[in-house]
């Protein structure tokens, strides 16, 4: 039985999403979809249930999927094993980020780590907050960064740095001249977020609460994928926003966007989140040791 059907099956399982683990793997759905499709006739069984859209693992693909850990780990051992046994310090890592970090952080950090480590590829993957937590759950990736609160137990979850989050609005908006924006101001305009699931919206929606506002106090909101999005609909006049500070630096120094802080500020911190056992690989414990180091000093 070919490993690279079960690192596939392994990633579906991950995130129950044939298209979300064919972004992750490089691979086209239907690449994907054909490699289950085989595993299932080598097990003469189906390993996952379809209905509406949705996908589950049946109980033999819950059986498979704990072997196929297993297994997987099991590889990763032996060739850390013998990279050890070699003092290689090359070879491939993964890690998993959401959007704003892998965008507005990691190039730098990732920059600094590969001139330290000319030898070693690292390969990101980037979703939001809750995909990044799932594939960390399921051992698909070794060490996430990310910006929403982490609920899952059994993972160790360590502040890496602080961020702020401002009002972004056009220049010539009612808002711009204000030297900060009270939560209950931003009822009075349309008001552009994040998609469900994405730390950033999850923080925001927390900070309203916190002031007494209900998300369907917010004027016509609508939701987009990314922050490059955002901006380009405030811009474009479409409403208002609440982005990291750290996103707009570019746009800012333009002058085609106005950012405004809010009061009370609006903090959040970025979080590194793990397994509780050790790293699978030392080259990991030298990037997440690279990373802690490099939070630090920003």
């Amino acid at each position: 039985m070919s490993d690279r059907r079960l690192q596939v099956f392994h990633t579906v399982a991950g995130v129950l999403n044939f298209t979300r683990a064919a972004e992750m793997l490089h691979m086209t759905q239907p690449a994907v979809t054909h490699q289950i499709r085989q595993l299932e006739q080598d097990f003469n069984t189906r390993l996952f249930d379809r209905v509406n859209n949705k996908i589950s693992l049946t109980p033999a693909g819950e059986q498979v999927l704990g072997y196929a850990s297993r297994i997987l780990s099991l590889y990763d051992d032996m060739h850390e094993s013998v990279k050890q046994l070699t003092g290689d310090r090359s070879g491939l890592l993964t890690l998993g980020a959401s959007t704003t970090i892998a965008e507005y952080m990691l190039p730098e950090l990732l920059g600094g780590f590969r001139r330290e480590f000319p030898d070693v590829h690292v390969r990101l993957r980037v979703a939001n907050t809750d995909a990044i937590v799932a594939l960390v759950a399921d051992s698909s990736i070794d060490l996430g960064i990310v910006e929403g609160e982490v609920h899952k137990q059994h993972l160790v979850v360590e502040d890496c740095q602080q961020d702020e989050l401002v009002v972004i609005v056009p220049n010539d908006h009612p808002l711009a001249g204000q030297s900060s924006v009270k939560p209950k101001d931003l009822t009075q305009f349309p008001f552009v977020q994040r998609e469900d699931g994405s730390g950033t919206k999850s923080v925001i929606a927390g900070y309203l609460l916190q002031h007494h506002i209900q998300e369907d106090q917010l004027q016509h909101p609508f939701e987009l994928g990314s922050t490059e999005a955002i901006k380009g609909a405030v811009q474009a006049g479409m409403g208002i926003s609440i982005v990291s500070v750290a996103t707009i630096k570019k746009e800012i120094a333009l002058g085609v966007l106005t950012a405004i802080p809010l009061s009370p500020p609006l903090m959040r911190p970025f979080y590194f989140v793990r397994q509780r056992q050790q790293f699978r690989f030392r080259l990991m414990e030298e990037l997440f040791e690279y990373a802690r180091s490099y939070c630090e000093s920003n």
